[in-house]
């Protein structure tokens, strides 16, 4: 009797969804219209459902006043705010593509992504952290200073011609947002309606950028039928209710946030909660006990976070149920004390990629808890999954090899690059994630490993290339290798080993001043070594094991990850 393959296939009985995103809010609203949508504490924001789908179709109706047209690329770059939920949904029912833009970029970076995708507008927070976005964006397009607003001609970024800013003040070239939605009872909302009904569901919908291995980030396309199955299911698993109440603390320019979070509240009628502009594990203790949500996202750094908080006794947690433990390997003894401690008996583990939309497999609330905390569960619905070797063929159960997903959560493709497309998607629909991964008998998969040399970060993926790359340019450095080094608080933490320029000499400040604001905070290297050589095989290729496990005894951080 053979072992059987490692395929396996989510059938189903509910169907998944046939509609567009704004049709589909407009349906839940009539339903659940009073209930709370949304509620931003820290904004003194409490819509309920009625409320919310209005202020989304006024908006929308607004951004197309502006002359934008379904097709359209709409960045926004900013910290999690009840704006950027707005932006979300009213690009949805405008026909527009939002593009989520990391609040962590700098200068090369948001140029990188405007001129990729041709953004027409970009929304923008006025700053966030250390980051002045307004001179950011004033650097990156000098002639914004000069332009009314909606006048723009830049020579760097030719299709970029609104620039919205959130907040109070008014800045040069730049329109308000607060003034953009029109008012109830404008005749722009029938012609809106209108054109939301010509929409489709296999129109993109979403942007996402995905450093990618090569270097440079690449934009995962993402439909309508994509991210709202993804996030209905995704809320299934979970069990939501229109009684749920859910602490998104997780970015939301990342799927994370905004499929995970407010799609899979918004398919169910449940209450999006969002605690701050970004994680503070005080104002999630705090925001949990004041709003008595039900449900609670995180990487697993996160979780670690709140269990570690001196206060964290002091906190009633127990309106806590389910919630998603995601973005990195959780670890089981961490996900054993959030069960135990935080009163989430029902927490759920996803996995998944930002270009399947983008879970592919989570643990159900009424898996065993073992398998709960040792596997990623078994496969969502309408997915197929296999598993397969080096020659792509389909190995038995039990047996370890690279993870393909398919089905309607994959991409269309990566924006503007079908060679890097035909790389990642075969001829048969099949999308490779580089994953390897073990499916058992029963169904549960488990992640055994990373294909090449991802490092992950407290949740945070990171391409080593793109950062070879970038480092590269620095006039003293002759070659350079990232490898991820053990770390207790981030799970892995990037480590730069530099051969300098003969006769050249650096310190590793210099090396972490010559990335910022340049590349994001999270990229810049924690650890700077300075070496004469790599270690190499016979053929000349690097090895990065090899050099992970030299650099790891080297600082003393114990054993690789």
């Amino acid at each position: 009797m053979h072992a059987s393959p490692s395929y396996v296939h989510g059938a189903h009985e509910l169907p998944l969804i046939g509609e567009t995103i704004g049709p589909f809010l407009a349906r839940i609203a009539a339903t659940h219209g009073d209930n709370e949508a949304l509620v931003v504490p820290h904004q003194n924001v409490r819509w309920n459902y009625r409320e919310f789908d209005t202020r989304v179709s006024r908006l929308a109706a607004g951004l197309l006043a502006l002359g934008l047209r379904p097709g359209d690329r709409v960045g926004i770059w900013s910290q999690n705010c009840a704006e950027w939920v707005l932006v979300q949904f009213a690009t949805a029912r405008a026909g527009l593509i939002m593009v989520n833009i990391n609040p962590a970029y700098r200068r090369s970076e948001l140029e990188y992504v405007l001129e990729k995708v041709g953004c027409a507008a970009l929304i923008l927070a006025p700053a966030f952290k250390s980051s002045d976005y307004l001179a950011i964006v004033n650097d990156v397009v000098p002639e914004l200073r000069s332009s009314a607003p909606g006048r723009l001609q830049s020579a760097r970024l030719p299709q970029l011609r609104h620039v919205i800013r959130l907040g109070a003040d008014t800045s040069p070239g730049m329109h308000n947002f607060d003034v953009l939605p029109v008012p109830e009872g404008d005749p722009r909302l029938t012609q809106l309606a209108e054109l939301e009904a010509s929409l489709q569901f296999d129109d993109p919908v979403n942007i996402q950028f995905t450093s990618g291995t090569t270097g440079a980030p690449k934009g995962a396309t993402l439909t309508h039928h994509n991210i709202l199955n993804n996030g209905f299911f995704v809320g299934e698993a979970m069990k939501l209710s229109s009684h749920d109440r859910l602490c998104i603390p997780v970015p939301l320019y990342h799927c994370f946030g905004m499929v995970l979070g407010n799609l899979a509240c918004v398919t169910h009628g449940a209450t999006m909660v969002f605690p701050g502009e970004s994680f503070e594990p005080k104002s999630v203790l705090e925001t949990v006990q004041a709003e008595r949500c039900t449900g609670l996202h995180g990487v697993p750094t996160m979780f670690i976070t709140l269990l570690d908080h001196p206060d964290f006794a002091q906190y009633d947690l127990s309106t806590l149920r389910t919630g998603i433990m995601a973005g990195s390997p959780c670890p089981a003894e961490v996900m054993g004390r959030v069960i135990e401690k935080m009163h989430l008996g029902e927490i759920t583990i996803a996995y998944g990629m930002t270009e399947t939309s983008p879970v592919s497999f989570q643990s159900s609330v009424d898996d065993p808890v073992h398998l709960r905390v040792s596997t990623i569960g078994r496969v969502h619905p309408h997915l197929e999954v296999k598993i397969v070797d080096a020659d792509g063929r389909i190995v038995p159960r039990g047996v370890k090899g690279e993870l393909l997903t398919r089905g309607y959560s994959v991409m269309l493709g990566y924006w503007g690059d079908e060679e890097k497309t035909r790389e990642t998607i075969d001829a048969a629909r099949w999308m490779h994630t580089g994953d390897l991964a073990v499916i058992d008998d029963a169904g549960f998969a488990t992640i055994v490993g990373r294909a090449k040399d991802m490092v992950i970060r407290g949740g945070e993926n990171i391409y080593p290339r793109e950062i070879e790359e970038f480092l590269y340019r620095h006039p003293k450095i002759l070659d350079v290798q990232c490898v991820g080094v053990p770390d207790a608080k981030y799970g892995e933490e990037l480590c730069a080993c530099i051969v300098l320029r003969p006769g050249m000499e650096a310190s590793e400040d210099e090396i972490r001043e010559f990335c910022k604001g340049q590349i994001a905070h999270y990229k810049i290297p924690r650890h700077v070594r300075f070496v004469t050589s790599f270690p190499m095989t016979v053929t000349g290729k690097i090895q990065k094991y090899l050099l992970r496990q030299q650099v790891t005894t080297e600082l003393g951080l114990g054993l690789t990850p």
